[in-house]
């Protein structure tokens, strides 16, 4: 019935009706184990990290993965962040409030809020074990988000479909909201560009999340013990219990956010395991049975495990959670493509939540002239689909003769693409570039060209590193 309302009568009504409805049941005291003796830090753990595709086979689902709806959510994305550097004001408020109408519009799935969504999604997973005793959930890992969050009964308002049991936050005897006076509830503001607000009933902080694709979570700003591997965990850990969580979340119970912010998983947990994270994402579209696993790795023992090439990270004062890096050079079979030097001076932002990487129009028509010129010469060239318009007739797996495209960063770290990260079958016998060009001064890198790469985040030291073969 809510979603019938007109836009802004729907996003009063749901934000005010949290803020004075009753809230979770809440546990009468915490269990504190953190171990507070600096000496004690320890080097760091890795969990297993999976494309969130498979997570469609673990639940029935008459809805197929659409190319279509992943490059959607993708362009969304893409738009959200060049306007949050543009200065736009209400760019991610505007996602919050969005009406039911325009999320199941045409250009977003077909009933994304209903059983059965597909997830239209090209995002990795890992799974963390959330409350005592601890129940394990699968969440989407996204160095774009700062603050993380999972769905949380008693559901309020809505609750998508998931693959694990939604958490009940009254069976966890760790479990706390967070008051409004708290000083995780004042940093709302600066972590999810939101203000938070209070439950006049309970003193309850209430987040709200929202993103670039229209997706949002609204809900309470909560703490519990977070337990990542059988003998490790982690109290005080800080996230959104979700009352309202619409969107394009697929069957993922929530968001890791690993953003360079205080309330991100990373910085809650670098007093114990150091500022650092690196991760591996397997591959997806173009191997999709390959038995290559992925891994996300946290503390400062992650950035010895591979012999990386670093390449400083830049500070953005608009975004500064974000990791922008510079882009100085593409070469297409060991020659940079003729485009000018000036030309990759825009903000580039390695990203894990954006799938097809995104150049500057003139950078991007550069690198596409020389792929199309060596490429043509043995594949016949096929119309486009959606941005990706540099597409031949073949599947990956024929095409023998791919010419190898490098990105080149300042310090000269660098990512050599081979097949596998440079091209996708987006249909059977049709495979296209995937990169596209970028109408707005922005450069992003997204997953696809990081899969099988080891990339570590020494935020400690202000640098990124990229090293071949990381996923086994």
């Amino acid at each position: 019935m809510l979603q019938s309302l007109p836009s802004e009568v729907y996003k009063m009504t749901i934000f005010w009706f949290l803020v004075f409805s009753a809230h979770l049941a809440i546990a009468s005291s915490a269990v504190e184990v953190q171990d507070k003796d600096p000496r004690h830090k320890k080097e760091g753990m890795q969990l297993n990290l999976y494309h969130v595709k498979g997570l469609e086979s673990s639940l029935t689902s008459t809805s197929p993965f659409s190319f279509s709806d992943m490059i959607t959510k993708d362009e969304e994305r893409v738009r959200s962040l060049h306007s949050t550097l543009a200065n736009k004001e209400g760019v991610r408020n505007s996602a919050t409030t969005a009406s039911s109408d325009k999320l199941r519009g045409p250009n977003l799935l077909t009933t994304p809020l209903k059983s059965g969504l597909s997830i239209g999604s090209g995002n990795y997973y890992v799974k963390i074990g959330l409350g005592t005793p601890a129940k394990y959930f699968s969440m989407i890992v996204d160095t774009g988000s700062s603050l993380s969050w999972l769905q949380c009964q008693p559901c309020v308002i809505y609750c998508h479909e998931q693959v694990d049991p939604i958490f009940t936050p009254s069976t966890s005897k760790t479990y706390k909201s967070l008051p409004c006076s708290s000083l995780q509830c004042s940093s709302l503001k600066a972590s999810t560009l939101n203000a938070p607000s209070c439950s006049n009933a309970t003193g309850s902080c209430v987040y709200k999340a929202s993103y670039g694709d229209s997706s949002f979570s609204i809900g309470y700003l909560s703490q519990d013990l977070l337990t990542l591997t059988p003998s490790e965990a982690s109290s005080s850990f800080v996230y959104g219990c979700g009352q309202d969580n619409q969107g394009l979340f697929g069957k993922a119970a929530g968001i890791i956010g690993l953003a360079n912010d205080k309330l991100s998983m990373l910085a809650q947990l670098s007093k114990k395991y150091g500022n650092a994270f690196s991760y591996c994402l397997p591959t997806s579209f173009s191997e999709p049975n390959s038995s290559l696993s992925g891994f996300l790795s946290i503390g400062t023992s992650s950035l010895t495990s591979s012999p990386y090439k670093f390449t400083p990270l830049l500070k953005n004062k608009k975004i500064p959670s974000l990791y922008f890096v510079d882009l100085t050079t593409i070469t297409v079979a060991g020659k940079p493509i003729a485009v000018s030097a000036s030309s990759y001076n825009v903000p580039t932002i390695i990203d894990s939540g954006t799938v097809i990487t995104r150049l500057p129009e003139a950078v991007y028509n550069a690198l596409q002239k020389s792929f199309v010129t060596i490429m043509s010469k043995k594949y016949a060239q096929a119309p486009g689909f959606s941005i990706l318009d540099t597409c031949f007739k073949g599947s990956v797996k024929e095409m023998s003769t791919v010419p190898e495209i490098q990105m080149i960063f300042g310090g000269g770290a660098g990512l050599a693409l081979q097949a596998h990260n440079s091209l996708i079958e987006i249909e059977k016998g049709v495979t296209c570039l995937a990169i596209a060009s970028s109408s707005n001064p922005i450069s992003i890198i997204g997953n696809y060209q990081q899969q099988t790469f080891t990339v570590a985040y020494d935020v400690a030291n202000s640098k990124i590193g990229f090293a071949a073969g990381g996923c086994k």
